[in-house]
């Protein structure tokens, strides 16, 4: 089975069966740089030459009661990072001022925690309809949440919710045991029946196999999601996957092929790890299929220099969009 005839159907949409995505599975480094050129010509197809820059601010950081093992925020581990409270209005606000100037087009606020509690989730609207008001794509990434929460924080102008998945169905047991995988499909879900932007995604370099990397890229295609934020673990002191090897940016490259001809029309995003993976280079990413990147540091750990990757998306003949 040729790449091309893969790519094909990949082009029009249609579902890959399960004989193609063993295919892709089973490139080696021959073939690689065909399924590279051929993922960066679906990534065209979908998004001409536009990248989609989004920020983020961790308005809520630490003490979760989740036992993900990547999380420096857990309080089930031993990490030294940031915990504090809810923050008030105003910081987000200016922190999404910056984001615009950097470049984003969209901004999230972010709470750790399996969910905000009734004060928090009233300051959490508050936020949402002052970032819309800033003419920025309005997201949030608050944890699960229920079908009213986000018909309310709808209704105040959030464009997108994301909650990632984290990883495939039968290795999350391995991850995180603290709550079930199907209340993430849940919520996730219901945001997509609301009809809003739903970024939902997760970290690779756990531990998976690469039959699992394609098992978790086909759930988030059936479950319709808008935009995959793809995540490359950054092993941090403290956390169970501390002494965990940091990916082969090769192998980071396939993960993108990979998930762009699984989800030909999603906005596959690179976000956190990309400095640890690929340094100071944005090229390689979006030469592998990528149409989006988090621009400005990450939750506990600092990114790349936005005004930098913005003279790097020009200088591979894209623009923000």
């Amino acid at each position: 089975m040729s790449l091309a005839s893969i790519f094909s159907h990949a082009a029009e949409n249609r579902p890959l069966t399960a004989a193609e995505v063993r295919a892709l599975l089973d490139v080696g480094p021959e073939q690689l740089p065909e399924m590279l050129s051929l993922a960066r010509e679906l990534a065209r197809l979908a998004f001409g030459r536009t990248v989609s820059l989004c920020a983020i601010v961790n308005a809520k950081s630490g003490s979760c009661p989740e036992d993900c093992a990547f999380c420096a925020q857990s309080a089930h581990g031993r990490a030294d990072a940031p915990c504090y409270a809810l923050v008030d209005l105003e910081k987000v606000v200016e922190a999404a001022r910056q984001a615009r100037a950097a470049g984003a087009r969209r901004f999230s606020v972010v709470l750790s925690g399996t969910r905000p509690n009734p004060g928090e989730f009233a300051i959490l609207v508050d936020m949402v309809r002052a970032i819309s008001a800033l003419g920025l794509a309005a997201d949030t990434s608050p944890g699960i949440l229920d079908r009213e929460e986000l018909a309310a924080l709808q209704e105040a102008g959030l464009s997108g919710y994301h909650h990632n998945l984290e990883t495939a169905r039968s290795f999350f047991p391995q991850i995180c045991t603290t709550h079930a995988y199907d209340e993430d499909v849940a919520a996730v879900a219901a945001a997509r029946d609301l009809g809003l932007y739903v970024c939902s995604g997760g970290i690779f370099g756990l531990g998976e196999t690469w039959e699992q990397r394609a098992e978790f890229l086909l759930e988030l295609r059936a479950l319709g999601v808008d935009s995959v934020p793809v995540n490359f673990l950054n092993p941090i002191p403290g956390t169970p996957l501390e002494h965990r090897p940091v990916l082969d940016p090769s192998d980071a490259r396939k993960i993108l092929a990979l998930a762009r001809f699984i989800l030909p029309r999603a906005a596959i995003r690179v976000c956190g790890g990309r400095p640890r993976v690929f340094g100071n280079k944005v090229l390689p990413v979006l030469s592998s299929g990528a149409s989006g990147l988090m621009i400005g540091d990450y939750l506990t750990t600092p990114g790349a220099d936005p005004a930098r990757d913005l003279r790097e998306v020009a200088a591979a003949g894209l623009e923000p969009g």
